[in-house]
């Protein structure tokens, strides 16, 4: 396990503290006081460590069903957690992924915030900021191929429904960390903001909600269905018989999640497959909740739903075990958790729309859910669609 103090940043500036899902009137008055990092090479279980963390620092997770002190022992604020997808896949019990494009990120970090002063942005003359193309982890060609694969292994009842990832890589030069921040302000970036630790940072745009639980309550909100945001595609989402099965299915995933970690009988689903717009392209959104069981703790719910269903598959194991085969790369700081944890509530993000810097290059994530009717050309083309106006942001278009 790594744990730092507060940490010094190098190739990467210090920046206004603005962490996913943290309260608004919290923002730019945060003040880091401790962290913990920790990567799968370090050993041990990143749950329990997490768990117990934010126990140490006042922030006690261990029985959820129950009301939390309005303030926490001492003056923390609360804290960001952001966890990988890879290290969702070790809770899942899931093979080891494909080599990360961006290894100096962790796959756990937790950053615990007091309040200071609010701050400015900085007045300094801002570096030159410089982009470079994009390089793919995969072709089109081969992005395809991985498509077929998918829909050979349902043919053989292997899965049911897996989500396939790619990756792009761009040399940069500059500050990274103001384009990061700018794909917060994307319409619909329900967990906007970002992250930041010595040598890496994540910018968040993401409209999906992981898990949040607050007042013993747990809530889910599964995205599965693209179509480009005009009224035409309104209309072909909402008849789309493919669109709604893969929903479905994934809504039905997520209702299996929670109920191991629920009280008997009390999974519900509100809202089912409503349109909702990020950028300029519509997705299918369902709420699932449910009343947490007695005792239950952050890291057992971290077990129950990490990695998220809408971005593995059904069943979930097999869909994982199935995505460490086919993918290039792993996923790195997308298709995990981000979010912010204070007294009485967790609110965690799934990393979708998400890039990340290290200190050579941006990388993106981008893909979909592959059912048995899927088209690997329209695949490769949805993909696309979703990762356009993160790079277009980060270019600063």
């Amino acid at each position: 396990m790594r744990k730092i103090g507060p940490y010094g940043v190098e190739t990467l500036p210090q920046v206004l503290v603005d962490a996913p899902a943290s309260p608004p009137g919290c923002r730019h008055r945060l003040v880091e006081r401790d962290r913990l990092q920790w990567h799968r090479a370090d050993g041990g279980d990143p749950a329990v460590l997490a768990e117990e963390f934010l126990a140490a620092h006042g922030l006690d997770l261990r029985d959820l069903s129950r009301p939390a002190p309005t303030h926490p022992r001492g003056d923390a604020c609360g804290a960001a957690l952001y966890l990988s997808a890879a290290a969702g896949a070790l809770l899942a019990g899931a093979p080891a992924t494909a080599p990360e494009p961006a290894p100096t990120l962790p796959d756990l970090a937790i950053v615990i915030y007091d309040h200071g002063p609010t701050r400015t942005a900085p007045t300094d003359p801002a570096t030159p900021w410089w982009l470079g193309p994009w390089t793919e982890s995969w072709t089109p060609a081969q992005h395809a191929d991985a498509v077929d694969a998918v829909r050979a292994a349902i043919g053989r009842g292997d899965i049911y429904q897996t989500n396939l990832v790619g990756h792009a890589a761009a040399p940069y030069s500059g500050d990274p960390l103001p384009a990061l921040r700018r794909l917060g302000a994307l319409p619909g970036a329900r967990y906007g903001g970002v992250l930041t630790g010595d040598g890496w940072a994540i910018g968040c745009a993401s409209p999906e909600t992981l898990v949040e639980v607050h007042d013993g309550q747990i809530i889910t909100r599964p995205i599965k269905g693209t179509r480009p945001a005009t009224a035409a595609g309104r209309a072909e989402l909402l008849t789309s018989a493919k669109e709604r099965a893969e929903h479905i299915m994934i809504v039905d995933l997520e209702r299996n999640d929670l109920a191991r970690i629920a009280r008997t009988g009390t999974v519900t689903v509100d809202d089912l497959f409503t349109v909702r717009r990020w950028c300029d392209l519509w997705q299918a959104e369902s709420t699932v909740r449910a009343h947490a069981v007695d005792g239950l703790g952050l890291a057992d719910l971290l077990r129950a739903t990490c990695p998220g269903g809408s971005v593995t598959g059904a069943p979930k194991l097999a869909a994982l075990t199935h995505i460490a085969a086919a993918e290039p790369v792993g996923r790195g700081a997308s298709m995990g958790a981000l979010g912010w944890i204070a007294p009485g509530r967790i609110d965690l993000g799934l990393t979708i729309r998400t890039a990340a810097a290290d200190g050579d290059a941006l990388h993106t994530w981008a893909g979909g859910g592959i059912t048995w009717d899927s088209d690997p050309t329209a695949e490769v083309a949805e993909a696309a669609a979703k990762t356009a106006p993160v790079r277009a942001t980060l270019a600063g278009h």
